[in-house]
């Protein structure tokens, strides 16, 4: 079951990294999710390495750390929406999408470390 967890995020995140390339910024965040996609297809393998994990990890927890004030200038102009369309047609819109993509990334690579096992290999 956890095999085919780890498999279903690495398919995902492949997704995310797919879907990046038509951004105007597409080789940083192509980048990042594929990572992230492989660590999880590693670890579905039994090949996990929580150094690894952690050093990617705090990567993109450091990377979304530079965007939180984009995040409490969205909160004081009182949420807006940020669905509306696929283009970012204000500023907010891209840095609220771009900090919420790498939480989703940080958070997932906080589970995978929690659930890998101590020796990279070890089952």
């Amino acid at each position: 079951m956890k095999k085919l967890l780890f498999l279903f995020a690495a398919l995902a995140f492949l997704a995310f990294a797919y879907l990046n390339l038509n951004d105007p910024d597409p080789l940083p965040w192509a980048i990042t999710y594929a990572v992230t996609a492989i660590l999880f297809a590693l670890a579905a393998f039994g090949r996990a390495d929580r150094r690894i994990i952690l050093v990617v990890a705090g990567a993109q927890f450091l990377w979304m750390c530079t965007m939180i004030t984009g995040m409490i200038d969205w909160a004081r102009m009182g949420f807006p929406t940020i669905t509306g369309s696929m283009q970012a047609h204000e500023p907010h819109i891209e840095v609220v999408r771009e900090f919420l993509g790498l939480f989703i990334s940080v958070a997932s690579l906080a589970a995978l470390f929690a659930r890998a096992p101590k020796r990279a290999g070890a089952q």
